[in-house]
């Protein structure tokens, strides 16, 4: 159906233009860079004859693909990001391509001893036979979300091409700035135009998820008081050591690390400090909301008490809300994942329903009043050097996705 080298060749085209967001520009996208895979796919989209082709001031992306049935069938969308995560370059990614994996480690670099091993990362095993596409141990490999978009393409491309499989309008966006959490923050929804859409964003082949986190992000204060340490009894106010003792406060265990499913946890992203002062950021992730309130008050409290303790303020913390559950938007309108669900069955994918534990821009836009669980892109170990995705994944995928366009036809046919 969809044939083998011709995605490996978009995906690669694409991961090699470096689109790296920074969370730190104000401007949207936040890196000039992601303008050169907006304006190629911009340009590709009108290339394979998609209609409406738009690239607005922010450089996101639209386009549709009209239906080609004659009873009236709900807009769907698609949606995946172009832009790769700061937590590694994504410059000059050099993908290598592994034919029928054997099952044993994959030197990503010799020369720095840099090895993908399923000793460690054991859902290689899964793909033995299969063709991966990986690093070569220096960069990220941009699987995340650049496979999503090479899904969605070579979906469309193929709908466009085999007019015989029956659809109804079918809405395409591109987004930058998901991994800092802005993708969809500048999105026209009214524009894009779908009663629903699925975020192409997942991991391993199968995956569907309707439940993601609630996340905040808390900045941190702490004020000490420096003198000279050779007078400095009874005088000398460390904030390093009062940001210890907020830390070792919060439980231990529910960090990232120790955690796993439907568990939330505070995790301390950044910390830098000086006797004056400390300043330490955290998020905060919850799937439950009363759960997520508690954490953030526990947050809050713990400061009041550190306060009293040191009878003034000497902590303060601003926490906001960043994203929440989707799953309240999802539920209303669940026949969405079970259109999905039905789909994978149909091209012989064992749909792996469970929560992101994490968000996409799925989360933000259901809330925005475009309800998007979020299907397989196929990638692994995200957003560092040992990033892979077998090539057969997005091949599911772009399959899935048109099998969802063909069932969401058929579901509102007369």
């Amino acid at each position: 159906m969809i044939e083998k080298q011709h995605i490996i060749n978009r995906f690669t085209s694409y991961i090699t233009i470096d689109t790296e967001s920074d969370p730190k520009s104000d401007s949207t996208p936040s890196t000039e860079k992601q303008w050169n895979l907006a304006k190629k796919l911009a340009e590709e989209l009108k290339e394979m004859g998609m209609s409406d082709v738009s690239i607005d001031e922010n450089a996101y992306v639209m386009a549709t693909l009209p239906s080609n049935v004659d009873h009236e069938v709900p807009a769907i969308g698609f949606v995946s990001h172009f832009d790769t995560s700061p937590d590694f370059t994504g410059a000059n990614i050099k993908p290598q391509i592994v034919e029928n994996y054997d099952g044993k480690d994959i030197i990503l670099n010799e020369a720095e001893d840099i090895v993908l091993s399923p000793d460690y990362f054991e859902d290689l095993l899964q793909y033995k036979g299969q063709t991966l596409i990986t690093t070569d141990g220096t960069t990220l490999l941009g699987a995340d979300d650049k496979a999503g978009i090479t899904e969605i393409m070579s979906a469309v491309e193929y709908l466009l091409q085999h007019p015989e499989i029956k659809h109804g309008p079918i809405k395409v966006g591109f987004t930058p700035d998901e991994e800092i959490g802005r993708g969809a923050h500048k999105f026209d929804v009214e524009k894009f135009g779908a009663k629903w859409a699925y975020t192409m964003d997942g991991s391993q082949i199968g995956e569907l998820e309707y439940e993601n986190f609630n996340a905040a992000g808390a900045d941190v204060k702490v004020k000490g008081k420096i003198v000279h340490p050779g007078y400095a009894k009874g005088k000398m106010v460390n904030s390093m050591y009062i940001a210890q003792d907020f830390v070792n406060s919060l439980p231990r265990l529910e960090t990232p690390e120790h955690t796993e499913g439907r568990q939330g946890f505070f995790h301390l992203t950044q910390i830098s400090g000086k006797v004056e002062e400390t300043k330490m950021h955290y998020i905060i992730r919850d799937h439950d909301k009363e759960h997520f309130e508690a954490r953030k008050k526990m947050m809050l409290d713990l400061a009041a008490e550190i306060n009293s303790q040191h009878q003034k303020e000497v902590i303060t913390i601003e926490i906001k809300d960043q994203y929440f559950n989707m799953r309240e938007k999802v539920e209303p309108v669940m026949h969405i994942v079970d259109i999905a669900e039905d789909a994978m069955k149909a091209v012989d994918v064992e749909p792996i329903i469970k929560p992101i534990r994490g968000g996409t821009d799925g989360s933000q836009l259901s809330f925005m009043g475009l309800p998007c669980p979020n299907i397989f892109a196929g990638g692994h170990n995200f957003h560092g050097r040992y990033e892979y995705v077998p090539v057969e994944s997005m091949i599911k995928a772009t399959e899935v996705i048109v099998k969802i366009a063909e069932l969401t036809a058929e579901k509102y046919k007369s």
